[in-house]
């Protein structure tokens, strides 16, 4: 007999990483591409954009020229995110940064209606942050890009990050049993089967408590933020002390 899926818990107790089918798939993959057009729905039922926004006005504390969202996919989070801020912020510089450059001319356009400029890049995390030279990056921002990496990985991104940014926002899932239950849901909205099996996995690699927090390098220089954002969502922030 199966078993129902938050009967066994441990998970709770230590996350788990695996390989996600997405991050397998050629950009241009009918599955991957289908995959993407139910991220945003996803997205958009956590309210993610929202909470990420949210966490941003809050914690930057004058208008950003330069931002840098890693693990981007196609843009369309970090186009939600502008369209929130720009009546007050413009003339921003936003590098949308991920393995594939799948930002279509269409929503990069959709940034410069706002008085934005995107710069879609493709390349590996780890590379871009250790060979970035020493610009002024207002702010760098994770959506659901955290959970893809192990601990000792994340150590080493999370110190990158601080080297290059005063300021850093995060919002993943929230590693719980409702988490858990509504991942295997995404049936409901149609979602393919690449979707309904990271979804899962996506819930098994997430955070809570202060997990993000206790990763962080030389946390006496920052102040750090971590709260339970909704049921399904963690969010993080850390901000360099003056």
């Amino acid at each position: 007999m199966l078993s129902h899926p938050t009967s066994d818990m441990s998970f709770v107790r230590q996350r788990r990483v695996d390989t996600e089918l997405l991050d397998q798939l050629p950009g241009d993959d009918p599955r991957a591409t289908g995959s993407r057009h139910d991220l945003r729905r996803i997205n958009a039922v956590m309210m993610q954009p929202r909470i990420v926004a949210c966490a941003l006005a809050r914690y930057c504390k004058t208008a950003p020229r330069t931002i840098v969202d890693l693990g981007s996919g196609d843009g369309t989070f970090m186009l939600k995110v502008a369209r929130r801020f720009s009546p007050r912020w413009r003339d921003v510089t936003v590098t949308l940064l991920d393995r594939h450059n799948i930002v279509s001319r269409e929503t990069c356009d959709r940034f410069t209606d706002l008085h934005w400029r995107a710069e879609p890049l493709a390349a590996d995390v780890f590379d871009f942050l250790e060979l970035l030279p020493r610009v002024d990056i207002d702010a760098i921002i994770a959506n659901l890009f955290l959970h893809h990496f192990e601990d000792l990985q994340l150590e080493r991104l999370m110190k990158q990050v601080a080297r290059q940014a005063p300021l850093f926002v995060a919002c993943e899932p929230r590693r719980g049993g409702m988490s858990l239950l509504l991942s295997t849901m995404t049936w409901a909205i149609g979602a393919n089967e690449v979707t309904r099996h990271d979804a899962v996995a996506s819930v098994r690699a997430g955070f809570r408590g202060q997990e993000l927090s206790a990763l962080w390098p030389e946390p006496d220089r920052w102040r750090l933020h971590e709260w339970a954002a909704s049921p399904v969502s963690q969010c993080f922030v850390a901000m360099r002390k003056a």
